[in-house]
């Protein structure tokens, strides 16, 4: 069955206003059933009983205000007078007196707005009974005093005036009740508030540990606590972490090995044409050799991926200095715009050897290289390296960071590497927790934007 599409329109507006966090949502599921319940009983409170009890109430004192005007009628003596208003203080609680050549007020005093939805039922009450037990015109006030209600009925020759204690016109306790239930629904929100918290803050410091592992940060004080389930998830993350870990460390160990069992024969062979007699090919085979010592280095840095280097306080500039210098000596002409101050949170030779492979690749085809360092709106580190070379085509820029792709057909010149360099620019900004975007560079070649967060 389909829905109706303004029913989807308000499933839609209801989705975006609701909260976005866990806890927001657990506070959410918790206070609203409690806010609506207490609702629902306050108003079958007010309704089947107070209201009840108030009719009963205004009735009754309806009832002993007729009795006493009927009484004044049959003898408006004085000495009856003062013997009805007398009974009527003892026995009744009420205070009688007559006012001679006075007439009922014209107007009747408004509660205040804010307790207008709380006089509103007296009055209607009140104003009930005394109609069905009154035949003289009456006039009624139970705002005036706090603690009376103010009844007046028309006489012959005057006012006949009645002060009744509020608690004989309506029940007076259920403003308790109403505090009660305020009380108890602050203490529920404050209650439900602490546990909630308590579990949400389990699952943060989970999610933080999982995002510094990932950035290649350390969480040696992280352990689980929390509920049964977060505990479980905490302890899986922290298993994966250490198999990972041993994983790394096992890959590490394995590449020195193979970067030692490499070298030996390399050197010896370099050995060997040192001592050989230099002609044209002893000349190429030493360039073969270089170009295989130099594609051995770039299959180890990739496979390494400088996962054991811890992240520390660096500052930017001198790293980048370093970098540049190597793209000064293939002949490149390097511009840096980094302030002196500009200070990040890296692993500083992972980060290094991506911006080595972003600048030499850049002053491989190009003859100006341009370098930005900054610092972003959000607190984060952008690093931007721009050249004037041939570029690469818009559909081709993921490409370019693919492991081993050669775009030949667009910068070819480059007959020296793998084309690992831009995939390990991207793993170690990845690792860092950020990205490498590549764009059009303003000065007609490519530009390659590191960023990382704060």
């Amino acid at each position: 069955m389909k829905l109706p599409s303004s029913f989807k329109v308000l499933i839609r507006w209801l989705k975006r206003r609701l909260p976005g966090t866990l806890f927001g949502r657990s506070m959410l599921i918790i206070i609203l059933p409690v806010a609506l319940m207490q609702i629902a009983v306050t108003y079958v409170f007010f309704d089947a009983h107070w209201q009840t009890v108030t009719a009963r109430l205004s009735e009754g004192l309806a009832g002993d205000i007729a009795w006493a005007v009927e009484s004044y009628k049959e003898d408006p003596s004085p000495e009856s007078f003062a013997r009805l208003a007398q009974r009527a203080e003892e026995s009744m609680s009420l205070s009688v007196a007559l006012q001679p050549g006075r007439s009922l007020p014209l107007t009747r005093r408004d509660p205040p707005v804010l307790f207008e939805p709380f006089f509103a039922p007296i009055d209607r009450s009140l104003n009930r009974a005394l109609t069905e037990r009154l035949d003289d015109p009456f006039w009624f006030d139970t705002t005036r005093y706090p603690a009376y209600v103010d009844v007046r009925v028309a006489v012959n020759g005057g006012v006949l005036r009645v002060l009744a204690p509020r608690e004989r016109a309506f029940a007076t306790q259920g403003h308790i009740f109403v505090l009660w239930m305020t009380v108890a629904t602050v203490l529920l929100t404050a209650i439900a508030l602490l546990f909630i918290r308590n579990q949400v803050r389990a699952i943060e410091r989970l999610a933080s540990a999982a995002e510094a592992f990932g950035r290649g940060a350390d969480s040696p004080a992280f352990k689980p606590h929390g509920a049964k389930e977060v505990r479980q998830a905490a302890t899986a993350f922290l298993d994966m972490r250490g198999r990972i870990q041993r994983h790394i460390e096992q890959r590490t160990a394995l590449l020195a090995s193979v970067s030692h069992d490499l070298r030996t024969p390399l050197t010896r062979l370099k050995l060997s044409l040192a001592l050989a007699e230099p002609n044209s090919r002893t000349a190429d085979m030493k360039r073969d050799l270089a170009e295989m010592e130099h594609m051995v280095d770039e299959y180890l840095a990739f496979a390494r991926g400088e996962g054991g280097e811890g992240a520390e306080p660096v500052r930017v500039l001198p790293l980048i200095e370093t970098v540049s210098e190597g793209a000064r000596r293939v002949g490149a002409k390097v511009k840096m715009t980094v302030d002196p101050d500009l200070t990040a949170i890296v692993r500083p030779n992972a980060l290094k050897r991506a911006l080595a492979n972003l600048v030499m690749n850049a002053a491989a085809h190009g003859e100006h290289v341009e370098i930005a360092a900054l610092r972003t709106p959000g607190g984060g580190l952008e690093i931007v390296v721009d050249d004037d070379g041939p570029g690469i085509p818009a559909e081709h820029y993921e490409d370019a960071f693919k492991a081993f792709a050669r775009l030949d057909e667009s910068r070819n010149q480059n007959t020296k590497g793998v084309g690992l360099g831009l995939a390990i620019a991207r793993d170690v900004a990845r690792g860092h927790g950020g990205d490498i975007a590549l764009e059009r560079s303003p000065l007609g070649g490519l530009r390659a934007v590191v960023r990382l967060p704060g």
